[in-house]
């Protein structure tokens, strides 16, 4: 428990250094990519509105200075107001989380629920036309482009049988489209881990040893080689979760309307709103390393093995 704790306390200081450095770059990058008081205001403002505008916010001040000054109000929680919806921008952001996080972690469980069975089918038969057909489709699963499969999708089951909703949240009919969408790729991709690994062990001497004791087959692929094949498939898991929530959920949420904040990141960028891109970049960067930590904890609980020291 001490060395857990120890381990906390030195990952929490680190993400600590992670978020300082990530707020850094994000602030230095939307400063030098332009005028932040131009990008800010109307096309058809004049110099004299545009400058009454700059020395207001602060954009006149030295960088450090305009610095300290944000991040003195983004340690409470204040990141300013959006400039282009006049709201709170970290309360525009945490509206928007829970759509992102559900669709996230549903195209997750979509993944790794189908790619499990079939990366162990699988590697049960080697060579063959299972194994044949489950890695053309794996790869074909990571090659498609997710706009594509998504304008499909919606032109299948939305439009054509109007099983689903093409845009939309809040029931089951606007989550599972986007969330198939969302979890081809991570699915391609697990599936071949599952595979490969479930090979690599299932030639262990101890997988000798335990049928050799009685066990059932199910018992041994489950009980011994699948748990010792977890962890690549967990790390490649957490590693697709991690990467959606670090936006790569943006273009599945354009293409279903699905109002996540990879969606508002966008209109965000398109509205030249440097505060609400600030605080979503803020928001992803606390997700991500809340995500590594937690990673690291489930690394010890499925594997005794490995020490958080």
């Amino acid at each position: 428990m001490v060395r857990i704790s120890a381990y906390f306390i030195r990952r929490l200081l680190q993400s600590i250094l992670v978020i300082v450095g990530v707020s850094i770059v994000v602030f230095v990058i939307t400063r030098a990519i332009g005028d932040p008081a131009r990008m800010s205001m109307p096309l058809q403002a004049t110099d004299e509105q545009v400058e009454a505008y700059a020395q207001r916010m602060g954009f006149r001040d030295p960088l450090p200075v305009q610095f300290w000054n944000w991040a003195k109000k983004a340690v409470r929680g204040d990141f300013g107001d959006s400039l282009w919806q006049r709201e709170p921008a970290l309360g525009l952001v945490l509206e928007r989380v829970p759509a992102t996080l559900q669709l996230c972690f549903t195209a997750i469980i979509l993944a790794l629920g189908a790619s499990i069975p079939l990366g162990i089918l699988a590697a049960l038969r080697p060579r063959s036309w299972l194994d044949k057909l489950t890695t053309s489709i794996s790869l074909l699963g990571v090659c498609i482009p997710d706009f594509w499969l998504g304008l499909m999708l919606i032109l299948l089951f939305a439009v054509s049988i109007h099983l689903f909703f093409t845009s939309g949240y809040g029931t089951p009919r606007h989550l599972i489209l986007p969330a198939i969408t969302l979890a081809a790729r991570p699915w391609g991709r697990i599936t071949q881990i599952v595979r490969s690994s479930m090979m690599d062990e299932m030639h262990r001497t101890y997988m000798m040893t335990a049928r050799a004791k009685g066990l059932s087959e199910q018992r041994v692929l489950i009980t011994h080689a699948l748990k010792n094949a977890s962890i690549p498939i967990v790390t490649l898991a957490a590693w697709e979760l991690t990467r959606m929530l670090a936006g790569y959920t943006i273009v599945v949420e354009t293409v279903f309307a699905w109002p996540g904040f990879g969606q508002l990141a966008m209109h965000a960028i398109v509205e030249r709103d440097l505060t609400l891109i600030q605080a979503n970049v803020f928001v992803v960067a606390l997700i991500v390393v809340a995500m590594n930590i937690a990673i690291d904890f489930i690394y010890a609980t499925i594997d005794p093995r490995v020490r958080l020291e």
